[in-house]
């Protein structure tokens, strides 16, 4: 497998200029790879010797890359902005920059995974990979005949009805539940579409990885060959996109009959939901905002 990069990006990538700015000094000729005067188009690799102006200048230090599992306590927020109170970076205080990888309820407690690899993020929490989640449930009433079969079979909720997922009753209040979709308080809102009012909710797995005895609170490193079998299971998924960016819409249709009318007259209401995600590094400035205008005027 090829793994150089254009030379116009590892200078970039050092820190030492532009990537335009790259580009006009090797038209200049003032660049040189491996003793050889660079030519627009040249590639780095491993090992190559790069000059600019006579000074060598090397790759950049790559920051080893953490995969931790954290034992989240209810009333942790999954978040990364710091000014917001428990969030979840804090709390871990991790001497290295890293982020979650995708959210858990600040009222739910359980496995979630941290990280500084940006590549991995998507291909987990991608949809269309089907990775499974099982969590530990309690409702406030026991549950009525028919329960997991409804719960398994699909659940209508936020305008859509849920994928199939598999439930194993534990008592008459409790089950375990693995489900492959992550929508919001997804879980909370399919027993409330039920009638049931959930009192305790715990993630106990991701994918291959369990809690295991890790201590509510704690975290701990994943181990080399947890990271292999994660990497492995996300080898094929396309890490940029977690869902398709055109708008699903939902339609309700409302039957209204005029008094002199012979036939009814039915008006369809649409209502859009757009559902994409948005890389921060490949936002040029003031585009955000913009975006967010344009949905608004919508």
């Amino acid at each position: 497998m090829d793994s150089s990069i254009s030379l116009n990006k590892f200078i970039s990538d050092t820190g030492y200029c532009s990537r335009r700015e790259a580009d006009q000094l090797i038209k200049e000729g003032r660049v040189l790879i491996n003793d050889q005067i660079a030519q627009m188009g040249n590639r780095y690799d491993v090992g190559d010797i790069v000059e600019v102006d006579g000074s060598i200048i090397k790759a950049p230090k790559k920051d080893k890359l953490i995969y931790i599992a954290l034992y989240k306590p209810a009333g942790i927020t999954t978040t990364s902005e710091s000014h917001i109170p428990g969030n979840i970076i804090d709390f871990v205080n991790h001497p290295k920059r890293i982020f979650p990888i995708g959210r858990l309820d600040k009222d739910s407690e359980g496995l979630i995974f941290l990280t500084n690899d940006g590549d991995i993020v998507n291909k987990i929490l991608r949809a269309g990979n089907k990775h499974e989640k099982e969590y530990e449930v309690r409702v406030g009433r026991p549950v009525a005949e028919g329960f997991a079969a409804k719960m398994s079979s699909g659940v209508q909720i936020l305008d859509t009805i849920t994928a199939p997922c598999k439930i194993q009753m534990t008592g008459r209040s409790t089950f375990k539940i693995t489900i492959t979709q992550g929508l919001n308080r997804q879980i909370r809102r399919m027993c409330e579409a039920l009638g049931y009012n959930v009192l305790t909710l715990k993630r106990t797995r991701i994918m291959n990885i369990s809690i295991g005895n890790l201590p509510l609170g704690k975290w701990r490193n994943l181990s080399d060959a947890e990271i292999a079998i994660l990497k492995a299971s996300v080898a094929d998924s396309n890490k940029t996109s977690l869902a398709s960016p055109k708008a699903k819409r939902v339609f309700k249709t409302e039957t209204k009959v005029k008094p002199d009318a012979e036939k009814p007259v039915t008006k369809v209401k649409a209502k859009a939901k757009l559902e994409a995600v948005i890389d921060p590094k490949k936002i040029k400035p003031g585009s955000y905002k913009d975006f967010r205008k344009k949905g608004k005027q919508r």
